[in-house]
């Protein structure tokens, strides 16, 4: 349960649901996969509940996270997963797929310590136009942030030592968990426009990771 701290009741179940998922169409890497979703899990409980006096302050703090906040972050690898289970060893490389799936959640992870770390570091600044703005908004990113999110990004992709692949795919998962926090960030900016939502922003950091790690795979 204790990995389930920040999910409200309906969010944590629908865990459960996708976590199952992905241990039944992961096949031989079914463990593995499920394992670095609930790393993630853990790291996001722990950060969230970092510095919370400041965030109340500053009005960012979210105790609970609801059902849309595990589709967000959990679509992406569930259908990393079932690509892997319908093509691997068929059309597509599947060790490029296992790399792709571990980015996914470095990306999601590397945001989460972005949002949560990065506000208690300097002002942050729009991505996009380099002006100063409040700490919470979308599209905001400071030093602090960034080096948080590189480092969420490295935690995660230190698991695929674990699934027994080479050591420099852990520089190549950090990275795209990195590019993909930053798409985030991208992203997050329009949301303050109202073109999309933090689920949306979610879905593309995760999407911008994996596609990432996979390319510099088979590329």
């Amino acid at each position: 349960m204790a990995t389930f701290l920040t999910l409200d009741g309906k969010a944590a179940v629908l865990a459960v649901a996708i976590g199952m998922l992905i241990l039944l169409f992961g096949g031989a890497y079914g463990p593995f996969f499920l394992a670095v979703i609930i790393l993630f899990l853990v790291f996001s409980a722990i950060v969230t509940n970092i510095g919370i006096d400041v965030k109340k302050r500053i009005k960012v703090y979210e105790a609970k996270r609801g059902w849309r906040n595990v589709i967000a972050n959990g679509i992406v690898p569930l259908a990393i997963v079932l690509i892997y289970w319908h093509f691997g060893n068929h059309h597509l490389n599947t060790t490029a797929l296992v790399v792709a799936y571990i980015a996914s959640v470095a990306g999601t992870t590397a945001d989460k310590f972005a949002s949560e770390l990065g506000v208690l570091g300097d002002t942050p600044r729009s991505i996009i136009t380099f002006k100063h703005v409040k700490k919470g908004v979308s599209g905001g990113v400071t030093l602090f942030g960034t080096v948080s999110s590189f480092m969420g990004s490295a935690l995660i992709g230190f698991s695929a030592i674990v699934a027994g692949l080479p050591p420099s795919y852990v520089v190549i998962i950090a990275v795209s968990g990195l590019f993909g926090s930053a798409v985030d960030s991208v992203a997050g900016y329009f949301e303050e426009q109202g073109i999309g939502s933090k689920y949306t922003s979610n879905m593309l950091c995760a999407i911008a990771a994996a596609a990432m790690a996979y390319a510099l795979i088979v590329l």
